[in-house]
């Protein structure tokens, strides 16, 4: 059993869980352990497109996790987290509401390519161990600033304090920083409050299947062909 399974993570569980119930599925089916491997993770809080690689395409990781992306995220302003999403501890920031003009303006000055700082709660690894892991103990973590690639934001939608957008990204941008980002330079502080991950390279969402799909279904649609591809 060798090949690729597009999967619609839900919300409040890791990827690595997915992962879990997904190898579990598959083991079930076919009598014996079958090899599942992920091509990038989504925080628990964020929903969307997770590519999991299946047999031997577990070695072929890498053709999936360099891909550009693309995201629906949304930020509240006026506040700052700990972890840079609502799952972290939350402190208000600034009462100071921005007009549209100010938040288009802002939006647009991440276009292109920036330096950005993964957040300390991340699975970049610092000094031989995931940051996240040093953070929760309370360490210090250090991460070097990194360039990254912002191609798009585009649908934009403002009420404050909510502002919701959606972004084509290169491989290794961090949405959380780029919110966290955002809210500093309108100095209002931000935070992001909601992320779906809908493509990743020619992969998208549309060809994907829920976790309820994949235990109800008899046999899960595992791909070969990749996009473009014969």
């Amino acid at each position: 059993m060798d090949g690729y399974l597009l999967v619609d993570k839900p919300a409040g569980i890791s990827s690595f869980r997915v992962v879990s119930i997904v190898r579990k599925l598959l083991t079930e089916q076919v009598g014996h352990k079958v090899k599942v491997g992920h091509t990038g993770t989504l925080d628990p809080m964020a929903t969307g497109l997770l590519i999991l690689v299946i047999g031997g395409y577990t070695k072929r990781s890498s053709e999936f996790s360099k891909l550009d992306k693309t995201y629906q995220a949304e930020l509240t302003l006026g506040a700052i987290s700990s972890t840079g999403d609502r799952e972290g501890e939350l402190g208000r920031k600034s009462e100071h509401r921005p007009s549209g003009a100010e938040v288009k303006t802002v939006l647009n000055k991440f276009l292109g390519q920036i330096w950005q700082t993964p957040p300390a709660f991340s699975a970049i690894k610092v000094g031989g161990q995931r940051a996240y892991k040093l953070a929760r103990a309370g360490k210090q973590v250090v991460i070097k600033p990194r360039q990254v690639t912002i191609y798009k934001i585009k649908d934009v939608d403002y009420k404050y304090p909510k502002v919701s957008f959606s972004t084509s990204v290169s491989s290794g941008t961090y949405i959380r920083s780029l919110a966290e980002d955002i809210g500093a330079e309108l100095g209002t502080g931000a935070y992001l409050s909601d992320l779906r991950r809908v493509s990743v390279g020619d992969f998208h969402i549309f060809g994907a299947q829920t976790l309820a799909e994949l235990e109800t279904a008899r046999a899960p649609k595992i791909n070969q062909a990749l996009p473009n591809h014969p």
